[in-house]
């Protein structure tokens, strides 16, 4: 006969880590439209963002916009992926809100506001994607034991 343990605080923590990947695989759809919406609007006219001075990663805007577009749209790809249940997802979405950082920290001059809270939300898709792994299937699961 196969015994259940369980203990309450884990089942929370198992729960809260899940429902954190199902927020950060929808963060990362919603952030990646408004990366494409970004871009396209960066693409089309010059005067979106402010110009800043000398700045030593500096783009032009466009080039801007076409960065903004090309993450957005991979950032709302594997944040699909994340959502489907994907293996891969997880991963390409670590790495790509990882990018994602990069970038806003670089477009900082640009939108800082806007930046900072970009770089927050690409911190926490980080956390909640790697954790996911251990708490569906780690010490954070109830498991099966067997009888004594």
């Amino acid at each position: 006969m196969v015994q259940y343990t369980s203990s309450t605080p884990h089942q929370r923590r198992s729960a809260w880590a899940t429902g954190g990947t199902v927020f950060a695989g929808v963060l990362m759809m919603v952030t990646g439209i408004l990366g494409v919406l970004n871009g396209i609007a960066g693409i089309a006219t010059n005067d979106v963002y402010a110009h800043v001075g000398d700045y030593v990663y500096k783009f032009s805007l466009t080039g801007w916009g076409w960065i903004h577009l090309i993450i957005g749209a991979l950032l709302a790809l594997a944040g699909w992926a994340v959502l489907s249940g994907a293996a891969w997802g997880r991963a390409l979405g670590i790495a790509l809100a990882a990018l994602y950082m990069i970038e806003w920290f670089l477009f900082l001059p640009y939108a800082p506001v806007w930046a900072l809270i970009s770089i927050a939300l690409g911190g926490f898709v980080i956390w909640s994607l790697a954790t996911s792994d251990r708490a569906a299937t780690g010490k954070d699961r109830t498991t099966p034991t067997s009888p004594r």
